[in-house]
């Protein structure tokens, strides 16, 4: 999917009044999401963006072009991420949950559906409930 394509898709989903918005919110959620990923995880996540966006997630997990990085995930819950979110963006907690929503959608579009189902494997069920409906990981 390319960038244009992602950043109006976000626009719509999270009915947001302009491509401005809709970028902003699209990078405040991938720095966030950067953060709570494992690092390795994050940076396959990257590799399947657009380069522009892959550059907001690299630049939070410390990726070097050798594939490895400095980070590893940090450990946080959905009241964080919205509030991390929030502060990125420059809107409130609950907007910021349903651009998160927003973005998320999009970006289960953009992955391989394995690389979606590792990423969900790898966040909290309070965070996981923001992915599309239907999104499950095995054992729960």
């Amino acid at each position: 999917m390319q960038h244009d394509e992602m950043i109006g898709k976000v626009q719509a989903l999270a009915q947001l009044p302009d491509r401005g918005s809709a970028e902003q919110a699209t990078r405040a959620v991938l720095e966030t999401l950067a953060e709570r990923l494992p690092s390795g995880l994050a940076d396959h996540t990257a590799a399947q963006l657009p380069p522009t966006l892959a550059t907001t997630m690299r630049q939070v997990t410390g990726s070097f072009p050798d594939g490895h990085s400095d980070t590893s995930a940090e450990r946080f819950d959905l009241t964080v991420f919205a509030g991390r979110i929030a502060g990125r963006a420059a809107t409130d907690e609950d907007q910021a949950l349903r651009e998160a929503a927003a973005v998320l959608e999009v970006l289960d579009a953009a992955l391989t559906p394995e690389l979606t189902e590792k990423v969900a494997g790898a966040l909290p069920a309070d965070i996981r409930e923001l992915l599309p409906l239907g999104r499950t990981v095995d054992g729960d």
